[in-house]
């Protein structure tokens, strides 16, 4: 069943990938989809672009086990911060300048709107180096999941997974991967409402899971009273402020990464935009806030994942939710057919659109003008084409060496906060603010650039526990650090450097000015009722 249920879906695929070909002959068709996707297509490609195996495997599993049900809040911010919110304050505006700019990627934005090709050529490189370590997260958790249900070497997970998105998003471009986004996400949908109840069954129902929940000890919240029973089954967990950067980074980060906010870019109308948000947070709530309570269940089934001295599941964070799979889903049955084509479907949906972000991003920003100075679209779309493969193959082979690397980045949920942390805390602030401020300057751009870079990069390599006695610094910290940080150093030091030019500014905010034509009953007329 598992096999048969696997090659229709790869069939299914390929052939949308075929189908949506001739759509993808034009730079803005094979990117952008002519504009013209609509609001189930563009909240399904922003859900499953967000949520992914590194969301399934790696976040529930060591925030589940780190703050037990309270982890959920992580799901619920991702609902309102990173889908709600992300929707109401950057869509229109978005899709209103990006069009009037005609960028169709972030770096070409920033080129566009702060009449600067170095500050395009500068995103393009934090793009292409920071999507990297994401997507090789992606390979990390979809392999635990099939060696669990098929024994399959994880090398061949890699070359699976790999060939099969290379094939639909070179033929199809964006439109095919929004298409394929929309059925993998309905497969989301269902399949973790599916694994949850079965989950929660096999510990005898929500009530019996939440009551032995309860009774595991927790950690020892004042000094000399002991373990603390009860704590990974209360309202904010053991570590309320950790888990509050967790929060941030999840659910704040979506504001500044390419490969999401360029789902606005897009969208085909206004309408769209305003169903897009409700659907994009009803979707966002039920899968991320499903994978975040799931996950705050792995300590009952410590016994089966085994616990280290130290108080860690033995075969690390990303084997928690692997084996309570195991444990409560038959190997053999339908339900392990549905989990394993869940986080297929969660991995490659966002694999197709990072490889795509980076595609794109590459050869409009770097390639085109600077290396090639007169590049014809058609060379483009083949430019991209190539460089999708070069992509996937880049991160497969990190994905493997990083399988068995035992350096401090080794679990899936550090890979993700170095890529996210060092992308959002990047461009979060610099998009936002050039959308809504036209006081925003090319320096604070740059400032904002480098402290994001820096802060990651140093907390990797550099920071040493040692000299700061008592603290700790994470990739997750220091991601969300790096977002906070940013929104404080855009206006500052924007107050103490020379205005951008008034021609760019004007040019760019003009496309607000325009005046537009819509039915009465979209918007009242100026007419008095006397």
């Amino acid at each position: 069943m598992k096999i048969a249920l696997l090659v229709a879906y790869f069939v299914l695929l390929v052939a949308i990938g075929f189908w949506c070909r001739r759509k993808a002959a034009s730079v803005d068709g094979f990117v952008l989809g002519g504009r013209s996707v609509g609001p189930w297509l563009t909240a399904f490609a922003y859900g499953t672009s967000y949520f992914s195996a590194v969301v399934f495997v790696g976040y529930a599993g060591q925030f589940g086990w780190r703050y037990g049900v309270s982890a959920t809040w992580a799901g619920l911010g991702n609902a309102v911060i990173g889908s709600l919110l992300a929707w109401a304050v950057l869509g229109r505006r978005t899709r209103i300048m990006t069009q009037h700019l005609d960028s169709a990627t972030m770096p070409d934005f920033f080129a566009k709107r702060f009449g600067s090709p170095a500050l395009k050529l500068a995103a393009s490189a934090i793009v292409f180096v920071f999507l990297i370590p994401y997507t090789a997260s992606l390979y990390n958790g979809l392999s635990r999941l099939f060696v669990m249900a098929f024994g399959i070497d994880y090398a061949w997970c890699i070359v699976l997974m790999s060939v099969l998105t290379a094939i639909y998003v070179i033929a199809g471009g964006y439109l095919a991967t929004a298409i394929n986004d929309f059925i993998q996400g309905v497969v989301m949908l269902f399949g973790i409402a599916a694994i949850i109840v079965a989950v929660l069954s096999s510990k005898g129902g929500l009530a019996a899971a939440m009551d032995g929940l309860a009774r595991v000890p927790g950690p020892e919240l004042v000094p000399g009273a002991g373990p603390s029973p009860g704590v990974f089954s209360s309202f904010l967990g053991p570590d309320p402020l950790n888990l509050l950067f967790v929060v941030i980074l999840t659910s704040l980060g979506t504001w500044g990464l390419p490969q999401m906010v360029q789902k606005f870019y897009a969208i085909k109308d206004e309408g769209s935009i305003k169903k897009g948000t409700l659907i994009s947070t009803v979707f966002a709530t039920v899968v991320a806030g499903g994978c975040y309570f799931l996950g705050g269940f792995g300590r009952l089934f410590a016994g089966e994942i085994g616990v280290t001295p130290a108080g860690t599941p033995a075969g690390g964070f990303d084997a928690v939710v692997p084996k309570m799979l195991e444990t409560a889903i038959s190997p053999d049955g339908a339900l392990m057919a549905l989990v394993v084509v869940l986080v297929l479907s969660a991995s490659m949906s966002t694999l197709s659109s990072l490889v795509m972000t980076s595609s794109s991003t590459l050869t409009i920003d770097f390639i085109r003008g600077t290396v090639v100075k007169d590049m014809k679209p058609k060379s483009q779309v083949l430019c991209m084409r190539v460089l999708l493969v070069v992509f996937i193959a880049v991160s497969g082979a990190i994905a493997l060496v990083q399988y068995k690397s035992t350096s401090p980045i080794a679990f899936i949920a550090q890979m993700m906060g170095v890529s996210w942390g060092a992308m959002a805390g990047s461009f979060l602030a610099p998009f936002l603010y050039a959308l809504y401020s036209r006081r925003v300057t090319k320096a604070s751009v740059w400032a904002c650039f480098a402290f994001a870079v820096c802060l990651t990069v140093s907390n990797v390599f550099w920071w040493k526990p040692e000299l700061w006695p008592g603290t700790t610094m994470n990739p997750i910290h220091a991601g969300a650090i790096a977002m906070l940080a940013g929104l404080v150093i855009v206006p500052v030091v924007s107050l103490f450097t020379p205005k951008p030019r008034r021609d760019l500014v004007d040019g760019a905010f003009a496309c607000y000015d325009k005046t537009t034509l819509v039915r009465q009953s979209t918007a009242l007329g100026a007419e008095t009722i006397k």
